[in-house]
C-alpha cells in the first residue's frame, strides 16, 4: 500500500513541478512533499534481498559441491536427500545451535517463504536427515571443507610470524569430544563408580598461516595420539610441524629427517640423552643452553640412534627454563622458542570452535552423524572466519557469530552490520585545547600592587 501511495504522491509532485511559477504556491505542494518524508523516514538501506544464511552460502562456490558429488557419487542412492540440501540444513542447525533434527526441520519449515533463497524446494523430514547422516560418508563434508580452505587460505591468512616460517609451520594437537560409551571407547581407567564416557578424539593439523586446520582425522579416544602419524600424509616436504611431549616418537623423527620435514617440541623430563657438540650461544641472556645431542631407541629389536637440537631457554613470566628438541640446526634459539609459542594457536582454534558452536548435542547416534556434524561446525567456522576478515571486522569474533545466529534468516547485510560497529567504535580525536593568552597586569597597576 504504501509503495503504491509513494508512486502516486510522486507522480503528482512532478505534475506539479512542470507548471512553473507557481508551483511552490500550491497547496497540494507541501502535503505532497511532507507526506513523502513520512514515507521514506523509517526506510534503511541496510537491508538486502538475501538472509544472513544465503550471504555466508554465497561464499560456498557451487563448483566445489559439483566436484565433490562427481568425486565421491555424493548423490548416488540418495534421491530425497541431494546433498546440497543435506549441506544446508546441517550448516542451519549449526549455525543456530539446535539440539536435534526435529529443531531443525520446524525450524525450516518456518522459513517457508525463504526456502527459494537457499535453493531448498523442500524442507527435508526428520527422518530422512537422519538416514542421511548414517549412510552418506563424512568424508564428503570433509572434502567441502578442505576445497573451501584451499580457497580462502589467503585471504584468512593472519600471523605475526615471518612469512616465510609461516608457511611452512604446521601445529598437532588434539581434543576430545564427549560421547556416550556406547558410540566409542572411553579413554583412561575404568571409575570406580563405573560411570564413564566415551569420546571422540579429534586430531588437528593446524596451519599457522591461517589459523585454520588443514587436515582433520577422527579417532576413539582411547587410542593413543601418536597413531595419527599414520595419517599425516599430507604434510608437504621442508615444513616445520610443532607438537607437544604426547607426539614425541624418535622413530618418526627419523622419518621427519628423511623428508627434510624439521620437527620443534618440548623435551620429555625423562628423557635419556648423551651431548655431542656444544653450539655458541647468542647474546641472549635467557638462552641457557644449546647443544647436539643424540638419542638411542628400539626399532625391530634394534638399537638406533637419532641426532637433535636441544635448546633451554629461560621464561620470566613464568620464571622457569623450557627445554626444546628439533631436528633444525639453522634458526636461531629464539626462533626456535618462538615457534614453540606459536602452538598456542591451536588452543584458541578449539576454544573458538566449542565456544562459537558448542559440541554437545549431536544430531546422530553413530559415528558417522557426529563427524558430519564436526565437519559442518568447521565449514561454518571457516565461512565466518572469511567474512571477518574480508571486512577487516574490529568486533570480537564470538559476537560476530552471535549476531548470525540471532539474524540468521532475516534480511540484513552483514557488510553494513560489521561497518556500524565499526562507525560506533571509533574514536573522535578531539581538537587540542588552544593555549589561553598570558595575561598582562597594567603598569599602573603593578605600581600600586608594589606600593
Amino acid at each position: 500500500m504504501n509503495g503504491s501511495l509513494n508512486y502516486y504522491l510522486r507522480l503528482l509532485l512532478s505534475e506539479i513541478n512542470n507548471k512553473r511559477g507557481w508551483f511552490l504556491s500550491h497547496p497540494l505542494f507541501n502535503f505532497v512533499v511532507t507526506t513523502l518524508q513520512k514515507l521514506n523516514m523509517n526506510k534503511s538501506t541496510d537491508y538486502l534481498g538475501q538472509p544472513i544464511l544465503s550471504q555466508l552460502l554465497s561464499l560456498l562456490d557451487h563448483s566445489i559441491i559439483r566436484h565433490t558429488i562427481r568425486n565421491h557419487k555424493a548423490n548416488y542412492r540418495y534421491k530425497k536427500l541431494f546433498l546440497w540440501d543435506h549441506l544446508v540444513s546441517m550448516l542451519y542447525g549449526v549455525f543456530t545451535n539446535c539440539t536435534s533434527l526435529r529443531e531443525i526441520q520446524h525450524g525450516l519449515e518456518v522459513c517457508q517463504g525463504k526456502l527459494n533463497h537457499l535453493n531448498l524446494s523442500r524442507v527435508p523430514p526428520r527422518s530422512t536427515l537422519s538416514d542421511g547422516n548414517k549412510s552418506r560418508p563424512a568424508r564428503v563434508f570433509g572434502t567441502i571443507y578442505q576445497k573451501l580452505y584451499e580457497t580462502y587460505k589467503s585471504v584468512i591468512s593472519d600471523s605475526t610470524l615471518k612469512v616465510e616460517i609461516a608457511k611452512r609451520l604446521f601445529i598437532l594437537d588434539s581434543t576430545t569430544i564427549s560421547l556416550f560409551k556406547a558410540i566409542l571407547k572411553p579413554a583412561g581407567r575404568k571409575r570406580h563408580d563405573g560411570k564413564s564416557k566415551g569420546g571422540m578424539k579429534v586430531n588437528t593439523l593446524l596451519h599457522a598461516e591461517t589459523h585454520m586446520p588443514s587436515f582433520i582425522n577422527y579417532m576413539a579416544a582411547a587410542l593413543h595420539d601418536q597413531q595419527f602419524y599414520s595419517y599425516i600424509k599430507e604434510l608437504p616436504d621442508h615444513s616445520i610441524i610443532v607438537f607437544d611431549k604426547a607426539y614425541i616418537n624418535y622413530q618418526q623423527f627419523a622419518a621427519f629427517g628423511q623428508r627434510d620435514i624439521f620437527y620443534v617440541t618440548r623435551q620429555k623430563d625423562n628423557s635419556v640423552y648423551r651431548s655431542i657438540e656444544e653450539l655458541e650461544l647468542p647474546d641472549d641472556p635467557n638462552i641457557l643452553k644449546d647443544e647436539r645431542i643424540e638419542v638411542t631407541y628400539k626399532h625391530d629389536n634394534q638399537d638406533k640412534t637419532v641426532q637433535m637440537r636441544r635448546v633451554a631457554v629461560f621464561s620470566e613470566k613464568y620464571q622457569t627454563a623450557f627445554v626444546f628438541i628439533t631436528n633444525n640446526f639453522e634458526l636461531s634459539a629464539t626462533e626456535i622458542a618462538a615457534i614453540y609459542q606459536n602452538r598456542w594457536q591451536i588452543e584458541v582454534f578449539f576454544k573458538k570452535l566449542k565456544q562459537n558452536f558448542p559440541l554437545t548435542y549431536f544430531y546422530g547416534d553413530n559415528t558417522n552423524a557426529i563427524e558430519i556434524q564436526i565437519w559442518c561446525a568447521l565449514i561454518a567456522l571457516l565461512l565466518l572466519q572469511v567474512v571477518h576478515k574480508e571486512q577487516k571486522s574490529k568486533m570480537a569474533f564470538s559476537l560476530l557469530a552471535a549476531i548470525v545466529r540471532l539474524h540468521l534468516m532475516n534480511y540484513v547485510s552483514l557488510s553494513v552490520i560489521i561497518e556500524t560497529y565499526k562507525a560506533k567504535r571509533t574514536r573522535i580525536k578531539k581538537e587540542p585545547d588552544k593555549p589561553r593568552p598570558k595575561q598582562t597586569t597594567p603598569p599602573a597597576l603593578q605600581i600600586a600592587i608594589e606600593m
